[in-house]
């Protein structure tokens, strides 16, 4: 299959256009959200990209800033800091005069404010910067706890047609006990990662790789291969696509014109992530599944935004050739649910919408439903049919909160009925290496959460997070439709299901953290977190108090929210 995903690239590649390719700006969810700040305080949604797909183009982002230097006034010299510092990480597409060092290193290094070297000629164009994140943590009554992250991050362009990125860090760290309970006793898998084994007493060492090509076929058409994550909406949670599991072999389309954004994506993701009983991934070829998805966006009005999206998960047992890919899928403008049906196949389709609604230059009301399995007469019946899977989110932002310059909140409930993104099997759950596509806590469960950001003066972040959160497990012998990795063949019931059943299970989850920005993408951290889980099994209780200290350099803060 990942020849096939090649034999495309190649015959797209066929139409290069003369026009300059930019590559994406890594999610980073303390950077993602300066972007939609000023997004909602212009009053109008940015005309280069849609917000709600994520990663952004760093052309985009940068289009968009320089806009907001020639139409804004008055702005507070926070904002002002914010607006030259996204200037200067997208520089070469940046029209700001003030991306330069001051004093570059042996007048060859950190010419450029975000850049260790670069290279700027009219064929060639490439960016390297040193990755790292150092840190130490205390949990009570635990273990010390480290990270130890260093790397490379290079992207560039060639002959400004197509541009290319690749990232690597290696990674020792021992995690808080609650995410090596969640490795060890639920799927073996690190959070968010790939192969991993065990280092020294209870850490685990494991690579991050990310890698792609981007490279327009039009003016309005760009084409991106490679290995990486995606995010779908503008909450803190997406119920469609997260960037929780671990990264992907992907083919993504993007075309962006008038007021339209239609998005089309096949990957190719594991179906599972064997472990082995000493505390590390196996070593055996992991068995293969697919992902097709397709998101057509329109900006209704300056302020309005409207999204609908599709998407199937596919794949049958023991294949690990790739041989089981569906060519019909492959097709981006189609209803993928007719072509699952009239082939006879049963495969997981997903469908729903995602709504933006910026107002009065401080509000974004947001959400997004997304239906699994569906039938309308069950739902006004209202006796709880296992098959009504679905899920939805509301949210809203409000920025400079009481005229407060900087101070930010936002609010959000999440919720997702029993067995909604399980199917028949691995190879068909919503899922990607043993991890949730979507949500962390995957299904059958409530949660509200509560973000505030602050900036008091340029260099200083504070945020804080509050997450509440309610649902149901399993013991060893059921199945209350928590895990989707489960067959909903399993069930407990057909009838009388709602969130929370099963093991009745509490998450509170409180976490600060105070960033100083020493230079550019340079941050001292420091983290508090508390979090308190209680079940009705007393066994499965956990009281967590974490406190910790961190330098990082061009990486983005590693978080576990569950």
């Amino acid at each position: 299959m990942t020849r096939f995903f090649l034999l495309i690239v190649l015959a797209a590649s066929l139409s290069f256009s003369a026009l300059a390719q930019s590559t994406n700006i890594p999610y980073d969810a303390d950077y993602y959200h300066l972007v939609q700040r000023y997004e909602i305080k212009s009053g109008h949604f940015a005309h280069s990209f849609h917000s709600g797909v994520k990663p952004y183009l760093r052309s985009d982002v940068a289009d968009f800033v320089d806009t907001l230097y020639t139409s804004s006034s008055g702005l507070n010299r926070v904002d002002q800091f914010n607006l030259q510092y996204l200037a200067n990480d997208n520089w070469e597409w940046s029209t700001n005069q003030k991306n330069d060092s001051r004093k570059p290193l042996f007048n060859a290094l950190y010419k450029k404010k975000s850049d260790l070297f670069h290279v700027d000629t009219k064929d060639f164009d490439l960016h390297v910067s040193p990755v790292f994140h150092f840190g130490l943590g205390l949990e009570q009554g635990d273990d010390n706890l480290f990270i130890n992250s260093r790397g490379l991050e290079i992207r560039g362009m060639i002959s400004r047609k197509v541009g290319f990125y690749t990232y690597l860090v290696e990674n020792q760290m021992r995690f808080p006990s609650y995410v090596r309970d969640w490795i060890t006793d639920d799927r073996f898998v690190v959070p968010g990662e790939g192969f991993w084994k065990d280092f020294k007493n209870n850490g685990v060492d494991f690579f991050t790789a990310r890698g792609y090509i981007s490279f327009n076929a039009a003016k309005f058409i760009n084409f991106q291969f490679g290995h990486d994550k995606q995010f779908i909406g503008n909450g803190y949670r997406s119920l469609i696509l997260s960037n929780f599991s671990n990264n992907h072999l992907f083919l993504k389309i993007n075309t962006n014109v008038w007021r339209l954004h239609y998005s089309f994506m096949v990957s190719e993701m594991r179906a599972d992530a064997p472990g082995n009983a000493g505390g590390s991934s196996s070593q055996v070829d992991f068995p293969k599944k697919y992902l097709a998805f397709h998101r057509l966006g329109i900006n209704i009005t300056d302020q309005l935004n409207l999204g609908v999206f599709e998407s199937i998960a596919f794949g049958q047992a023991n294949d690990t050739t790739g041989t089981s890919f569906e060519l019909d899928y492959l097709n981006p403008i189609i209803f993928y649910r007719a072509i699952e049906q009239s082939g006879g196949s049963q495969d997981n389709a997903l469908l729903g919408a995602d709504i933006t609604w910026n107002f009065l230059n401080r509000f974004s009301l947001y959400g997004q439903i997304v239906f699994d399995e569906f039938l309308l007469e069950e739902v006004q019946s209202g006796d709880g049919w296992w098959g009504n899977k679905f899920s939805y989110q509301l949210g809203l932002k409000y920025i400079d909160v009481l005229g407060v310059d900087n101070l930010d909140l936002q609010i959000e409930g999440n919720f997702a009925r029993p067995y909604t993104y399980a199917h028949t099997s691995n190879y068909t759950s919503y899922s990607h290496y043993n991890q949730a596509l979507a949500h962390p806590l995957e299904a059958n469960f409530k949660e509200f959460v509560a973000l505030a950001h602050y900036q008091p003066i340029p260099k200083l972040r504070l945020s804080a997070k509050l997450v509440l959160a309610d649902y149901g497990t399993d013991t060893d012998s059921t199945n209350w439709g928590q895990d989707i990795l489960k067959s909903y063949d399993t069930r407990e019931m057909d009838f009388n299901n709602r969130i929370g059943q099963g093991v009745a299970t509490d998450l509170f989850y409180f976490g600060f953290t105070a960033s100083y920005q020493l230079r550019h993408n340079l941050f001292l951290d420091f983290n508090q977190i508390i979090r308190d889980l209680k079940s009705e099994i007393p066994q499965r209780n956990q009281d967590n108090t974490i406190t910790s200290f961190s330098i990082r350099l061009n990486i983005p803060r590693r978080e576990h929210v569950f």
